[in-house]
């Protein structure tokens, strides 16, 4: 059977990742504060609207998803990157996980994952404590803006990513004529702020844009630690904001607001 292109992407991150030395922008970055986000929650409700991607039985939405073990409502970081068989445009995406609970290693080594949509990377990283470049640690658009704060739990205890992947657009000839935005939350905290995204994040390059399909599958990252995932779903949404109520409509925007007097 053929590769999917879907499995294709994930094949080319996990291989250009190792032929390549680190690249790194030289920018001095302030680190981010730390915040305390609370304590965990249970998982959140679904909405009605949403796709789930794993809802805590089975790993069949994703391709190479056999390879990740699945218990106890649980699926566990395995052998390779899961890409979702199902593509999306612009997406609201909700991502629970934890990190181990022993800790092992320093820096990059530490409950190092990824959520993806397409080769855009959203970082999942340990980095409670555990210092490394502000632009790939938990929370950062990875290789390329660090989060607002760091407001990461304790090792072992369940976080959540809400994350607006607004898709850019390229015209015929393969130009963007409307850059990526991405809007992130971590445990309830703004992290990222409507980001304008210079491209795809590599380790070893700087970011760049590549022409790609409209819609891309959602990934998540193997990278040799043991991460938990739980609850994660998707609503793809529109590109265009909510247009105004119509002069003409039945509905007036009192009715909606509230009347002002």
């Amino acid at each position: 059977m053929k590769k999917s292109i879907l499995t294709i992407v994930a094949t080319l991150l996990a291989s250009a990742s190792l032929s390549a030395a680190e690249w790194k922008s030289g920018i001095e970055w302030v680190e981010p504060p730390v915040v305390d986000p609370g304590p965990e929650t249970a998982p959140a409700n679904v909405p009605s609207d949403a796709i789930v991607l794993f809802g805590g039985e089975n790993m069949d939405a994703w391709n190479n998803g056999e390879n990740w073990p699945v218990k106890d409502g649980v699926v566990y970081s395995g052998k390779g990157m899961v890409t979702s068989k199902q593509a999306f445009g612009s997406v609201q995406l909700h991502v629970e996980f934890a990190t181990p609970s022993e800790v092992k290693g320093e820096g990059q080594g530490r409950g190092n994952s990824g959520v993806f949509w397409g080769p855009y990377e959203v970082q999942v990283l340990d980095s409670y404590i555990n210092k490394t470049y502000f632009d790939g640690q938990c929370g950062s658009f990875y290789k390329q803006n660090p989060p607002a704060v760091n407001c990461c739990r304790k090792p072992g205890e369940w976080q959540t990513y809400d994350i607006i992947y607004m898709r850019p657009v390229f015209n015929e000839k393969g130009e963007v004529v409307r850059p990526m935005y991405v809007t992130v939350f971590q445990n309830g905290i703004l992290v990222q702020n409507h980001l304008q995204v210079k491209g795809t994040g590599h380790w070893h390059m700087p970011p760049k844009y590549d022409a790609h399909a409209e819609k891309m599958p959602i990934g998540l990252q193997d990278h040799g630690n043991p991460v938990r995932f739980r609850n994660i779903w998707v609503r793809e949404i529109s590109d265009s904001p909510v247009q105004p109520v119509k002069e003409d409509s039945p509905v007036k925007p009192a009715d909606v607001f509230g009347s002002q007097e």
